[in-house]
Parts: structure tokens; C-alpha cells; sequence
């Protein structure tokens, strides 16, 4: 794709000491402009594509459009295909009905990262502390089948998922806290300071104290 001097400008600002923060600036200059956010994905690199996401219109993100941005996440590493379709779920897919309804329909989708952000966002409906929908039951069987065989970066969300279940809903604390142990998913895991451990048991006894749950 041919750039335009918008974009070409935008980029020149972009390096490797831009951080998040900078990005925010830069899109709340630009506000919404999806051709630009296109222009600037087109770019390949990661930083040009966070930027993108934060100036999309999510009205305009039909599945076609995400699986082409889902293939162009494929050429990325593993950490930043994880951030970029984390990113886009928090900053617009989970924005608008349309989008959360196609979200809500990748549990079986037969691309990876699709079905990290359908897991992500089932986490993300409980740990932002709104009633959890009527799915918990069925979420967790799934997980109890699926989650040792799946993708490490669906295995991480399937995990998340299970966790917040186990914080919020006593009903299924212990079950959730059994997922771990019998799994031993991230068990001895080293975590950042501040950071809680993704092994289920501890991180269900500690997310669920700082709560008094």
C-alpha cells in the first residue's frame, strides 16, 4: 500500500522508545480514522499496528477483516501476536454488540488466537465485576476436555477464565482450584513482583483475599 504524508508523518514519530503511553497521545490527536489505522497496519511493525487498533471503527470490523488481520498477526512473535489480539479485543472488539457477538461465536474457531480472545473475553466479563453470564457450567467442562491440549496462548486465557470463575463464584471454587491441581498448569511458575502466579490454586487464594470473597 501506497502511504499518505498523514501516515508517512505518523510513522516518523514511531520508534523504538515510543512507549503505550505515546501511542494513547497520538490516537487521541487522531481519534477515530479507520483508512489511516489501515494505512498504518499495512506498515507491518508492531508498534504502527497498536497505534491502528486504537484508531479503527470497530462498526467497520466485519469477520473477513479480522481474519485478515488475524493472518498478518501470524508473522508476528508470540508474545506480540498474544498483545496485538489482546489489544484489539480490549480497545475495540469488546466496544461494540456486533463485535462481542463474533467473539462470542470463536470458542471452536479454528484460529488460535481467535479463540484466546473468545476465552480472554469470557475472563474479562468477570473479572471487570459484571454479572457473569449463564455459561459458567458449560465454560468449565470445556476447559476440564480442552485446556491440556489446546494452544499455550488459549491454555493461558482457558486458565484466566477458570481463575476468575474460582474468585467470583464460591459455587465453583473448588472445582476450579482442582482444574489446577490436576493439571498443574504454571505450577512454580516465577512471576514478577506484584504479579499473581496463573497456577489456579494460588491464584484463587490470593485474587479472592484481596477481595474478602
Amino acid at each position: 500500500m501506497k502511504l499518505s504524508s498523514k501516515a508517512d508523518n505518523i510513522l516518523s514519530q514511531i520508534n523504538s522508545k515510543t512507549k503505550l503511553g505515546d501511542l494513547r497521545k497520538i490516537a487521541k490527536d487522531i481519534k477515530k480514522d479507520h483508512e489511516l489505522a489501515m494505512e498504518l497496519w499495512s506498515a507491518g511493525s508492531f508498534l504502527p499496528r497498536q497505534l491502528a487498533i486504537l484508531i479503527m471503527d470497530n462498526k467497520l470490523l466485519s469477520q473477513d477483516l479480522i481474519n485478515k488481520l488475524d493472518k498478518d498477526i501470524q508473522d508476528h512473535p508470540f508474545n506480540e501476536r498474544n498483545q496485538l489480539i489482546d489489544w484489539l479485543m480490549a480497545n475495540q472488539l469488546s466496544k461494540d454488540k456486533k463485535t462481542i457477538a463474533l467473539m462470542e461465536s470463536w470458542k471452536d474457531s479454528p484460529s488460535a488466537i481467535q479463540r484466546r480472545t473468545f476465552w480472554y473475553y469470557q475472563a474479562r466479563l468477570r473479572w471487570l465485576g459484571q454479572t457473569p453470564p449463564p455459561n459458567t457450567e458449560e465454560l468449565l467442562s470445556d476447559i476440564e476436555k480442552q485446556i491440556v491440549n489446546e494452544k499455550p496462548e488459549v491454555q493461558w486465557a482457558m486458565n484466566f477464565t477458570a481463575g476468575w470463575i474460582g474468585v467470583f463464584d464460591k459455587k465453583y471454587r473448588a472445582r476450579c482450584i482442582g482444574i489446577g491441581k490436576n493439571t498443574g498448569l504454571y505450577k512454580g511458575e516465577m512471576v514478577s513482583k506484584g504479579c499473581t502466579p496463573n497456577y489456579l490454586p494460588e491464584f484463587i487464594e490470593i485474587e479472592s483475599n484481596k477481595r474478602n470473597l
